[in-house]
């Protein structure tokens, strides 16, 4: 399924087989997660993807020729991060989610809604064995970000979780097992989603404008509605943190200073490190993570996309390639 120009819907095509480079395996999808990132991308509010694309950075796919990291018949994920410079400050310095000239799965190469494509074996993660292809397929963005963002909020007993959906719903779990207290944030009048959220845990769910039923320690913001952020800090205790995870965010309208004032801060998640895969995809199964997910053939992905847009999905929206 190829995205030829923003706003267009994806239109199914028949391309060459990919021939792997040096450094990199041919992958048979099985299942490829359906990311708001993808939404951003077929929506052009990401403004730079590589055309005409495949997009898709949440795959779990067999490898079908050797290479050097993985051999033919092993199982893998590939993510968003597709590769790095290995050189920059931020590479050298642990930092590689910042790297000056990263390759994104599904925005600079070709992803997974697609049968075949290619991985970069240094940046591939081997699949945890008990987890089915399409359990799998949303660890590997909602599950890696939101992951890193929960690290980002230290050891906040008190959590506020701003949008449930397919981030929000693995990172609830891991909290809670974590024993923190979850707080969940919805649209106004979205009960499903409320519903949703208590039953994985969380022990209030609410608007995400309206007053929160006690202080916050940090909040993580999944849904890219720039007004969350006022509200959140509003929410938080002082002290406290408001993570912004998403790739892309509305505009965050001003707000007086009162609200910031009481050492809050404020900060985001930019993509994720290998390390953060490996840590997340060992925790996983120990908690463990069960991914709540809506299954599409692999030609139904404009409809995966537009019911990610309308807010259709409860968890994750997952194509099935095979």
């Amino acid at each position: 399924m190829v995205l030829r120009a923003a706003g267009r819907p994806l239109e199914p095509a028949e391309l060459p087989d990919p021939v792997p480079g040096p450094g990199e395996v041919p992958v048979r999808v099985a299942a490829c997660g359906v990311c708001r990132t993808d939404l951003h991308i077929v929506d052009g509010e990401l403004t730079e993807p590589n055309l005409p694309l495949v997009p898709g950075h949440q795959i779990v796919g067999t490898v079908i020729a050797d290479g050097e990291r993985f051999r033919e018949g092993e199982r893998i994920g590939i993510p968003w991060l597709g590769k790095t410079c290995g050189r920059c400050r931020y590479c050298l310095s642990g930092r590689e989610n910042l790297c000056d000239s990263p390759t994104f799965t599904g925005y600079d190469r070709d992803g997974g809604y697609a049968e075949l494509t290619l991985a970069v074996e240094q940046y591939a993660f081997p699949v945890p064995p008990g987890l089915s292809d399409l359990e799998a397929a949303p660890l590997l963005c909602a599950g890696l970000i939101g992951y890193r963002a929960l690290r980002m909020t230290g050891d906040a007993e008190r959590l506020g979780l701003y949008g449930f959906g397919a981030a929000a719903h693995l990172i609830c779990q891991v909290a809670r097992s974590e024993g923190r207290r979850v707080f969940a944030f919805t649209r106004a009048g979205d009960e499903d989603s409320q519903r949703f959220a208590r039953e994985l845990g969380a022990e209030w769910a609410g608007d995400a404008l309206g007053p929160a039923p006690e202080e916050l320690d940090a909040a993580i913001l999944f849904a890219p509605v720039g007004e969350h952020v006022p509200a959140a800090l509003r929410a938080t205790a002082k002290g406290g943190v408001v993570v912004c995870a998403g790739i892309h965010m509305s505009d965050i309208p001003s707000f007086p200073y009162e609200l910031l004032w009481g050492e809050r801060s404020v900060r985001s998640v930019a993509n994720l490190t290998r390390r953060d895969g490996e840590e997340f995809l060992a925790l996983a199964p120990t908690v463990p993570v069960r991914a709540i997910t809506t299954e599409y053939p692999l030609e139904r992905a404009n409809e995966a996309l537009d019911d990610l847009r309308a807010g259709r999905i409860e968890g994750s929206a997952v194509l099935s390639v095979l």
